[in-house]
């Protein structure tokens, strides 16, 4: 068996090779000069950031929260002058809502700034907003109001208000928002750590011994001016068009160009009250002879709407959807014209399904997350979601690799158990649009052709016909496409119609058209490999592992390694009252980037414990014990755990409160059961202490392992 001082050595050995490998990645990193090789800082901005992030969206101010929380210094470059008012993402997951609840009591601020759940829990497809109603699908199942699975429900709140709900969280955190004119003078020497900087466009990355060095363009009143920033780790939350993926060369693969489409962003209080008498939803598909569009309901009670509208350039051009272009659609869309329809905001955009090549580059000082790593379809809201549960996983691990705990090979997991998350959910992603495609299809309209003619028009023969002649051709076909759409053939007495609108209820029936929950992949994605300790054990069908190809709506929990830890109420010891109670998500701290160690009370398992705490105090890991006390189980639970840890004082316990089974049954362990989890609420390893031969020897395995040692 290994001594302490020998794996104290082999550490540092191993931070030694790590730090090697920084000075030879400034050799080999495509973009590097001489002068970065050479430039251990002159020219850059202020002192050195041990973390830049390049993207204040969601995903980026998500992270520098974490990090602020975590005690690592940190700055944001934004390249917008000021934050988006689009509503873009809306849907936020319940993983992500549960990651929302460790952020200072953010999910309780969504749930009280989004709209009421019943006006936004069904998905309604219509011949217009005041026509016939051809199906509709509640996406709410009494478990999400009853927290089976999860302390928190899945919610609908616009990006743009949830990114205020952000920059005020982070304001408490004394992080704050600095216009690009910072001063009339750039002082090289201020202090970076704590801000957002607007107006700063990344144009070029240089590695150097310590890290990267970013040049940001900055327009500065009348002049533009450039600024370099020194740090330990980039991180590219730059989204979907990232410069900083662009700028390290890491290509994208997948499907390109499923679609294209015109986004509207508008308000009208007429529509928002008539939809909330009418017909309230989430979604509209609206399919007619005129026109066909979806309409995205963002908040009924303030009339705030997107419409998303197929688009085909270059036979259709941009110019085209003019404000007042936009309102005559909406018209045809509503089936009656709103006086008070204000246009905001149109934007074209492209529907990709791809995931980055690789997710670290530059000898992993530079990494991406969120949309610069994977672009999805829209269908799922998958997008941010997964961003957000990206930068959940790497905070914790850029702790301990800054704090010279753990190497970058703890940082490298971070790809190794994120990009196939990242297939997968695209993989998903496309199959649920394919379902949306379904219903069109039902109706005798089939997308795939439309895209098909286009495709003819602009690649084949039709690419020869002059401009005005193919746009008449593509609209002359849409129209006929559309013809399917009237009410001559879509009536019950006519037999064509019949049978498509049988079909219709079927898919509708069947589950089969577009979903917006996915709780086998939202709370059951499990790591395969990476910062964990693998098991072999029988349970594999009970983790829903990524690029298994399995779309089901059901979530088991498992206590198995990478699988997220499940969720249960339990009574602290400390508790006044049974209605003070804790999910056990909750015993995994917000604050800190603490790892828990969760045990029963027994003999076996507490020797464990004072193993793995004494091992991790050595690691300079945090580490807190947890015990679970059986449900009424009060002999010697005053002491017991006092007795048993002394000298430790890094531990509670709790007492289960279990409706059906104990939570040992839920983890399908016995109350033998041992769970390592990480600071990500992830399960890093398990065993049964009754099998432990050599506790010491254990822990030292499972903590090196964990950790990339």
């Amino acid at each position: 068996m290994p001594s302490v001082a020998m794996v104290s050595r082999l550490r540092r050995g191993d931070l030694f090779f790590s730090r090697l490998r920084r000075q030879l990645a400034v050799a080999v990193c495509p973009f590097t000069s001489s002068a970065a090789a050479h430039d251990g800082g002159t020219g850059v901005s202020g002192p050195h950031l041990p973390v830049l992030i390049v993207g204040a969206g969601p995903v980026g101010l998500v992270l520098s929260m974490l990090l602020t929380k975590f005690g690592i210094k940190c700055a944001v470059l934004e390249k917008s002058l000021s934050f988006s008012r689009h509503p873009q993402a809306h849907f936020i997951n319940n993983r992500s809502m549960e990651i929302f609840r460790k952020l200072d009591g953010l999910s309780e601020e969504i749930e009280s700034s989004q709209p009421p759940v019943d006006l936004w829990r069904k998905f309604i497809y219509c011949t217009s907003l005041s026509g016939s109603i051809l199906g509709s699908v509640d996406h709410m199942q009494p478990e999400d109001f009853e927290k089976v699975n999860s302390p928190v429900c899945v919610a609908h709140l616009s990006q743009y208000k949830l990114v205020n709900l952000l920059l005020k969280k982070l304001e408490k955190l004394g992080m704050h928002v600095y216009p690009q004119d910072l001063s009339d003078d750039w002082e090289p020497d201020s202090p970076l750590e704590k801000r957002i900087l607007m107006g700063h466009e990344c144009t070029s990355i240089q590695p150097t011994n310590e890290g990267v060095i970013v040049t940001a363009r900055v327009h500065n009143g009348t002049k533009v001016e450039e600024r370099r920033f020194h740090c330990s780790i980039l991180i590219a939350s730059d989204g979907a068009r990232s410069t900083i993926r662009r700028l390290v060369g890491v290509d994208m693969k997948g499907e390109r160009g499923l679609q294209e489409l015109i986004s509207v962003h508008f308000m009208s209080m007429d529509l928002g009250k008539f939809l909330l008498k009418n017909r309230p939803g989430m979604l509209f598909f609206v399919f007619n002879q005129d026109t066909i569009g979806v309409l995205v309901a963002h908040h009924l009670e303030q009339g705030e709407f997107v419409l998303q509208i197929p688009y085909y350039p270059p036979q259709q051009n941009y110019q085209d959807f003019s404000p007042q272009a936009c309102e005559k659609i909406i018209s045809k869309l509503v089936g009656w014209a709103p006086q008070d329809v204000q246009v905001l905001d149109i934007k074209p955009w492209v529907m990709h399904a791809e995931v980055a090549e690789k997710y670290l580059t530059c000898n992993d000082r530079v990494i991406l997350v969120g949309d610069a790593a994977h672009r999805f379809p829209p269908a799922g809201g998958f997008g941010m979601n997964t961003g957000i549960q990206d930068v959940h996983n790497i905070a914790w691990k850029i702790f301990y690799f800054l704090n010279e705990v753990a190497s970058s090979s703890l940082l490298r997991t971070y790809e190794s158990e994120r990009r196939p998350i990242a297939i997968s959910n695209t993989n998903l992603s496309v199959e649920n649009f394919k379902a949306a495609m379904s219903v069109p299809s039902a109706l005798g309209l089939d997308p795939t052709v439309a895209n098909s003619v286009h495709r003819a028009i602009n690649t084949g023969l039709g690419s020869i016909i002059p401009k005005n002649m193919q746009k008449a051709v593509l609209e002359g076909i849409f129209s006929i496409g559309r013809a399917q759409l009237s009410d001559y053939v879509l009536n019950e007495k006519n037999p064509v119609g019949v049978m498509r609108l049988e079909k219709l209820k079927r898919i509708f029936a069947e589950g089969k058209s577009l979903q917006l929950q996915f709780p086998a992949h939202d709370l059951g994605f499990c790591y395969k490999e990476g910062a964990i300790v693998a098991d072999t054990s029988e349970d594999t069908q009970n983790c829903n592992r990524a690029g298994s190809g399995t779309v089901s709506r059901e979530y088991i929990p498992t206590g198995r390694p990478g699988s997220r830890l499940p969720h249960m109420h339990v009574k602290p010891f400390t508790a006044a009252s049974t209605k003070e109670t804790l999910s056990t998500l909750d015993l995994v701290s917000g604050d800190k980037p603490e790892f828990l160690l969760i045990i029963a009370p027994l003999k076996a398992s507490y020797h464990i414990a004072r193993v793995i705490l004494t091992k991790a105090e050595e690691l300079q890991v945090l580490l807190k014990v947890c015990v679970i006390w059986p449900q009424y189980s009060c002999q010697s639970r005053s002491t017991g755990s006092r007795t048993e840890l002394k000298p430790w004082k890094n531990y509670m316990d709790v007492e289960e409160l279990k409706k059906e089974r104990s939570w040992w049954d839920m983890c399908r362990l016995t109350n033998n059961g041992v769970l390592l989890v990480r600071p990500d609420e992830h399960i890093a390893w398990r065993t049964e202490s009754d099998k432990v031969a050599d506790a010491v020897l254990e822990a030292e395995k499972v903590l090196s392992q964990v950790l990339g040692l």
